[in-house]
């Protein structure tokens, strides 16, 4: 019996670590649900500068010309951003729209809108936390 015990024990964590080393396994720089309070926040930063739902939504359609938001909708932006940039991946992607917004712009959308000083503004940790929960949005 107790050679079963561990024989299932040892194939169980087999099957743990082969699931956190597949493809399919989000690998996270931060804390998505601590980011996800971040972006919910109406000001963030040491200058209090708005936050993402001032000019952002993360519902689904919702563009420029629905008049309530400035930003592109974040709606699947986790999946989008994988493809938004050749040779960049999703999560450099998104760190560099929050640190420099302007690098890149989605097309029908004006550059100079977002303000350019969360890399300042915000700690490492918060960026890796938003980058962390925008990656969750698929």
């Amino acid at each position: 019996m107790r050679k079963y015990v561990v024989l299932i024990l040892t194939l169980l964590l087999i099957s743990l670590v082969l699931a956190a080393c597949s493809n399919g396994e989000l690998e996270l720089p931060g804390d998505p649900v601590r980011g996800e309070d971040l972006y919910n926040q109406q000001n963030l930063g040491t200058k209090n500068a708005a936050g993402c739902p001032a000019c952002h939504t993360i519902e689904e359609g919702v563009d420029k010309d629905d008049g309530r938001f400035v930003g592109p909708s974040h709606h699947a932006i986790g999946t989008r951003a994988e493809n938004a940039v050749p040779g960049m991946s999703a999560e450099e992607y998104i760190r560099q729209s929050i640190v420099d917004p302007n690098a890149h712009i989605v097309e029908g959308y004006d550059p100079w809108v977002m303000y350019t000083n969360y890399a300042e503004d915000l700690s490492e940790t918060d960026i890796d936390d938003l980058v962390s929960y925008l990656l969750t949005l698929r």
